[in-house]
């Protein structure tokens, strides 16, 4: 396995909550309604949370953690970690069949959730005085921190090792910054889940991180939570597109944003007219953020590039190395720098036209990096560090990168590469078209054919036959979908769209 300079083996683990209460014992941690904990609350409950649960799961098992983002999340998942053991964030809405999947994979000891049930126990961790509390091990900065189970787009979810060190190595990244996306002071509204590695690390990471504050809002709601935003005065806001989505259609969203510095979107990309939209209607520009569960997450952010550039996901964060890779194994960009055996091309993706490179796969190597899926590290970094994320990107002339979809989705017609997130970007412009997913099917003829999945955003709504016409007008003949009218897509919690679904 291929160990980062920067991880020593023997290198005892970060504890983020001990180090916050250390710094700001007394500074406000956690608001949920009208509760606040302070650092030291917080790493009271930690420590009682690390001594219960190694007294029920043995050291390095797996702790399934089923809950809200709540405090008890909180206390639980970096109880888990205190105490030597491997967290399991999964989703609370997971239907049951899901759940026993990702519970059995795992071979969790122990569920903690909300309701009873085999193995499980309530998220209430209060020390019993009349026992003596169990022993608590040296954690290792390598030892294995969290599992988190990947959306399974492909197929049955993954679950993604990532150690104590790759969690931490991601805040070293972001904190090369400047200026820094969070700081100390910062108010930090974590509303995107917990159980989601952005929403895990890059957002309740970030601000146990640097000992800052954390407002935790459950359930996303436009008006409520840009209600709680304004009474909180919050600073920092950590979203997904649906949500900046959401809050652009809002009445006075420009003034409850009025203390945001800082407005970061991740999880799924943020396209064009969205972000016009939302700094239309808010005055506020939006700092874009690419990264994967096995990344911890994050690897590329427009805060290190041009902040406004429309559709870019902006350059690697220092201390990641990225390459674009052609199919046939030639490096066309690296860290910035476009390589002088790439062949320029005027690229067809109905955006300016740049020169730039040709779409690559996007490889990374970097101290985030995870192990490698759950249990013998398959799939993970090679003996070099490098690791292929399975997504498309290009670089434009100005050295930016755009994400142009996943290797997977990828549809060949007559042994052309034609990118479905180029189809949908084109179906987003018509006005009768509220989101739309396209997928390859088989071809007798061409081999696949584009497929798209339309959900209108007027009645009556538009006819296939409109919206291929309109479609012609912007893509050449090969990529011309064909088109079905559907009432919704299938979404992740953090609303990606789940393609394979609409092909069951």
């Amino acid at each position: 396995m291929f160990v980062p300079d920067s991880c020593l083996v023997d290198e005892a683990a970060r504890d983020p909550v001990a180090e916050a209460a250390a710094r700001r014992p007394a500074g406000p941690a956690l608001i949920t309604g009208e509760t606040t904990l302070t650092w030291s609350d917080v790493d009271r409950r930690v420590t009682a949370a690390a001594h219960r649960i190694a007294a029920l799961a043995p050291p390095g098992g797996r702790v399934a953690i089923v809950l809200g983002t709540s405090v008890e999340f909180v206390v639980t998942y970096f109880g888990v970690l205190r105490s030597g053991r491997v967290a399991v964030p999964l989703n609370p809405a997971y239907s049951a069949s899901e759940l026993e999947f990702a519970v059995a994979d795992s071979g969790a000891e122990l569920i903690v959730a909300d309701e009873d049930g085999p193995g499980r126990v309530r998220p209430q961790f209060d020390l019993d005085p009349a026992a003596p509390p169990a022993e608590l091990p040296q954690v290792a900065a390598d030892d294995l921190a969290v599992l988190l189970y990947t959306s399974g787009t492909s197929g049955r979810p993954k679950g993604a090792m990532l150690t104590h060190a790759a969690l931490a190595a991601n805040h070293d990244q972001l904190d090369a910054i400047d200026p820094p996306v969070v700081g100390a002071d910062d108010i930090v509204l974590l509303a995107v889940p917990l159980f989601h590695a952005y929403g895990l690390n890059t957002g309740l990471g970030s601000v146990a991180h640097h000992a800052a504050t954390g407002v935790l809002v459950d359930r996303f709601d436009p008006a409520a939570s840009l209600a709680v935003i304004a009474e909180r005065g919050v600073t920092v806001v950590m979203g997904v597109p649906g949500m900046y989505s959401a809050w652009s259609r809002q009445p006075g969203a420009e003034i409850a944003l009025r203390t945001v510095r800082t407005a970061v979107c991740g999880a799924a990309p943020l396209v064009p007219d969205e972000m016009a939209r939302f700094g239309a209607a808010t005055g506020q520009s939006v700092l874009v953020g690419y990264g994967l569960t096995e990344t911890a997450p994050v690897l590329t952010t427009t805060a290190v590039s041009d902040r406004g550039k429309p559709g870019s996901i902006g350059r690697p964060l220092p201390g990641v190395s990225l390459r674009l890779i052609s199919p046939a194994g030639q490096v066309l960009w690296e860290d910035g720098t476009i390589s002088p055996e790439a062949d320029l091309a005027e690229l067809d993706l109905s955006v300016e036209d740049v020169a730039g490179t040709d779409p690559g796969e996007i490889v990374v190597r970097g101290a985030n990096l995870f192990r490698g899926y759950w249990p013998d590290g398959h799939g993970g970094p090679g003996s070099d560090g490098w690791w292929a994320t399975g997504d498309i990107a290009y670089a434009d002339g100005d050295g930016d990168l755009h994400l142009v979809d996943r290797v997977d989705d990828l549809i060949l017609v007559h042994g052309f590469n034609v990118y479905p997130a180029e189809i949908e970007r084109v179906l987003a412009g018509h006005p009768g078209v509220a989101e739309s997913a396209v997928l390859g099917v088989p071809d007798g003829e061409s081999g696949q054919r584009p497929h798209a999945f339309v959900v209108a955003a007027i009645d009556p709504p538009p006819t296939p036959a409109e919206l291929q016409v309109y479609c012609a007008a912007h893509l050449a003949r090969f990529k011309l979908p064909s088109v079905e009218l559907v009432r919704e897509l299938p979404h992740s919690a953090t609303g990606k769209v789940r393609k394979r679904e609409l092909l069951t």
